[in-house]
């Protein structure tokens, strides 16, 4: 059953006043006819806006290309995704009963889509200050990383950068397990740096993000370990 929309509101810290918007901005194309697939549209563009501006103001010394690279990565479906989950927007999702038996309300690309089309909701009912604040509510903690100059690339890259500095082997990665069912499986996934002799074993909904999640432990033990 979904959870009350206005839970959700709350999370996201902006009150409605035309409820039917953000109601269809929850609602994926598998559930009817009237769905969110043009608000997301519309969210996509508001939020490349916003991030390019906050970007820009924020790294005044950082060039085209810089910025540019931020902005992808910020506004990558990936991320859209790690957000929504922050606020458990999957509980508030209306999907087809096909989506919800095979776990769409957890899948990265319904997620994003759906936290994209509730930019677009805030921005129809109340404007595009609102619009603003409610992203940059959700992304404070990144758009702050950014300013302290941390990186943002993802932690394979940045582990087989720092071992390649460091002239060390390149990190391997093996899937030593994977269980569950087709559409909801777990990936058990093991990273080895053979001569420093370290390894890393993580889980992940995918592949990818079980490597990625098991870069991030080793990289972890190698700054202990400076």
């Amino acid at each position: 059953m979904r959870e009350p929309i206005e839970h959700l509101c709350r999370r996201l810290g902006y009150d409605f006043n035309d409820k039917a918007l953000i109601d269809k901005a929850l609602t994926h194309r598998s559930a009817g006819g009237t769905n969110n697939e043009r608000m997301e549209f519309l969210g996509d563009s508001i939020l490349g806006f916003v991030i390019a501006d906050e970007l820009y103001h924020k790294l005044s010394r950082a060039d085209e290309g810089d910025m540019s690279r931020l902005r992808s990565s910020l506004v990558r479906g990936a991320t859209l995704a790690e957000l929504a989950r922050e606020i458990d927007l999957g509980k508030y999702l209306l999907l087809g009963p096909g989506e919800l038996r095979s776990g769409g309300q957890s899948r990265d690309s319904i997620l994003a889509d759906a936290l994209e089309a509730i930019f677009a909701a805030v921005y129809l009912d109340g404007g595009y200050p609102p619009a603003r604040e409610v992203i940059l509510d959700l992304y404070q903690n990144r758009l702050d990383d950014v300013a302290n100059g941390k990186q943002l690339k993802d932690p394979k890259t940045r582990l087989q950068e720092l071992l390649q500095a460091q002239r060390h082997n390149l990190p391997k990665y093996t899937v030593i397990e994977v269980t569950g069912e087709q559409h909801n499986q777990i990936f058990t996934v093991k990273c080895v740096v053979h001569d420093l002799e370290l390894n890393t074993i993580a889980t992940g909904s995918s592949r990818r993000k079980a490597e990625q999640k098991a870069a991030e432990k080793l990289l972890q033990e190698l700054t202990q370990n400076v």
